[in-house]
């Protein structure tokens, strides 16, 4: 039984798998723009009350310091 050749490999692979357009299809700095530009979002409620109840947590349990780092 003979084995491919790394030149029978390569042709195969260009055959099959097709060629990636590298450019863009636009230019990007606009749509930064327009990005940047945009309103910014708020922070909802429930993120805010449940921050303020970590820092009730960690106010009464101290030693909860130390669970929560390692919970990260």
């Amino acid at each position: 039984m003979t084995g491919y050749g790394d030149e029978e490999i390569q042709r195969l692979l260009k055959e099959v798998i097709p060629r990636v357009a590298c450019e863009l299809r636009q230019d990007l700095w606009p749509a930064m723009l327009r990005r940047l530009e945009a309103p910014r979002t708020f922070v909802p409620w429930y993120d805010c009350a449940l921050i303020g109840a970590l820092v009730c947590w960690l106010v009464a349990f101290p030693g909860g310091i130390l669970h929560l780092l390692y919970q990260l």
